[in-house]
């Protein structure tokens, strides 16, 4: 077969840049769950399985020597009983028992000695060691110590006694040392009884760890499954209660980002739909004005077609920059786009940019100059537009010789900043002040052109930024006999 990856990776090569690919290069396999908990499991217990070998060694020693050291002891005592003292004469004279005791085996050797006041040998074999200077000796108390005679490891067992005369008492050392074989062979077994079973046991504890990791992922592999044979466009939550209490957080959170992802779904078939029907009258409009030019032979008659498709096409424009507009703020959630700006600078501009729209009204549109800057954080763009559809709603509902009030200023909540547009149109009815916050809707008997889309982007601007919108009326005569609309947007103020 042939290896195509590095002709795959020559290309990324070229086509990525230097970190991108570097960064690919040095991704690792994702590790699995299965194997990291095997190793979390596994290892402790090989590890401990040594060392209790070790132990279990030092245990078995122990447990050897004690038997041993006793008979030891018992062969040094009865030695001790047998040293008489006859006209001056130390003597060592052995019962048959005693010398049933001392005689050496296939296995092991004992040796024994006895030692005179003068440090004369009096019985038994020269080769064993004397203590060394320092060596705890009492007299009637046996100690234990290890030691060598002719190459061979022994256990050698001491103690002191005396013979009393009618004038003087003398101390005699006598030592009796075992060869170690038999507490060796002793170690063994018990090490091969505990030790033995362990080889039988530890492989059953592998394979019963791995069968319960096993069983217990398999909840992990059925919800895979599950989530791998559901259709492209099932967007639908993942059952919960069938999952293990350990996972039923991950699921909840997965079900979240699908709560999110079927909203932003349903938003763009939405605003899809939206703008098909939206979109299907201005076209169609534009297609039977263009039809109707072609037909037409007066140059007058044509250059008046030919002003109300220019004005159909300007509508259909504005229809499709408010789409967008709309769709773009509904899916803007990234704080980094925002900065700490000037609000009234902000609506000082898009005043300034209404004011041809203004005149050609005869319509007096004026900015009121706050006294102070008012900062805010947010996303000059759509701030932007969020006065552009402030100003646009004005101008198209009030009627000529009207006037229209744009202002910024502080709020009497601390740290909250309020805009507001006033105008002397016919005002909002109360009961369809919530609806008309609703996208393509109107209010009806109006005979302004307009798509209903204007106060639902400005909505959407002022959740974006953490404020809110309100639509009041504006007073705007001494009786109060007269009034017109004043949409209000609260805005948090920032913090320099």
């Amino acid at each position: 077969m042939v290896d195509v990856q590095p002709a795959v990776d020559a290309e990324l090569k070229k086509l990525l840049p230097p970190e991108s690919y570097e960064l690919r290069s040095n991704e690792k396999a994702p590790s699995s769950l299965f194997g990291e908990i095997l190793d979390w499991m596994l290892a402790p217990l090989l590890l401990l399985w040594p060392m209790s070998i070790a132990v279990t060694y030092l245990v078995a020693q122990s447990i050897a020597n004690a038997p041993f050291d006793r008979s030891l002891e018992n062969s040094v005592q009865a030695i001790g009983q047998q040293i008489k003292q006859v006209d001056g004469q130390i003597s060592l004279t052995l019962p048959m028992a005693a010398r049933k005791i001392l005689r050496a085996d296939e296995n092991d050797t004992i040796y024994f000695q006895v030692i005179g006041y003068s440090g004369e040998l009096i019985a038994g074999d020269k080769d064993v060691p004397l203590p060394i200077e320092g060596d705890p000796l009492q007299i009637g108390v046996v100690t234990f110590r290890d030691s060598r005679i002719s190459g061979d490891e022994v256990r050698i067992a001491a103690t002191q006694v005396t013979l009393d005369n009618h004038q003087t008492s003398k101390v005699i050392l006598v030592q009796v040392a075992e060869t170690l074989e038999k507490r060796a062979q002793l170690a063994n077994e018990i090490i091969k009884g505990v030790i033995l079973p362990q080889f039988i046991i530890l492989p059953i504890v592998v394979v019963l760890v791995w069968f319960g990791l096993t069983r217990g992922l398999a909840p992990l592999n059925a919800l895979q499954n599950r989530i791998r044979n559901r259709r492209v466009d099932d967007i639908s939550p993942i059952e919960e209660r069938a999952a293990p209490q350990e996972i039923m957080p991950l699921i909840s959170s997965f079900n979240d980002v699908l709560y999110q992802l079927e909203d932003s779904v349903l938003s763009q078939k939405r605003f899809i739909a939206d703008a098909a029907h939206q979109l299907k009258t201005p076209l169609a409009g534009l297609r039977m004005q263009a039809e109707l030019a072609q037909r037409e032979n007066s140059p007058e008659e044509l250059q008046r077609s030919l002003e109300q498709i220019s004005d159909s096409s300007m509508r259909a424009t504005r229809l499709v920059q408010q789409l967008l507009s709309l769709a773009r703020m509904e899916n803007i959630t990234n704080t980094s786009e925002k900065i700490l700006i000037d609000l009234s600078v902000e609506a000082e501009q898009a005043t300034k940019n209404w004011l041809n729209a203004a005149w050609e009204k005869n319509i007096d549109l004026g900015y009121e100059t706050p006294e102070q800057e008012l900062k805010i954080f947010g996303n000059p763009v759509m701030l932007k537009e969020l006065f552009n559809n402030l100003i646009d709603n004005a101008v198209k509902y009030t009627p000529p010789h009207g006037h229209i009030t744009v202002n910024v200023r502080h709020s009497n909540q601390p740290n909250i900043l309020v805009i507001e547009v006033k105008d002397t149109g016919p005002g909002i009815p109360p009961e369809e002040r919530q609806r008309v916050l609703e996208r393509f809707y109107r209010v009806l008997g109006s005979d302004v052109e307009g798509s209903g889309l204007g106060l639902a982007i400005v909505k959407e601007i002022a959740t974006q930024h953490g404020g809110k919108l309100e639509i009041l009326e504006y007073f705007y005569d001494d009786d109060r006999s007269k009034y017109g609309t004043c949409m209000r947007v609260y805005l948090p103020a920032g913090k320099q």
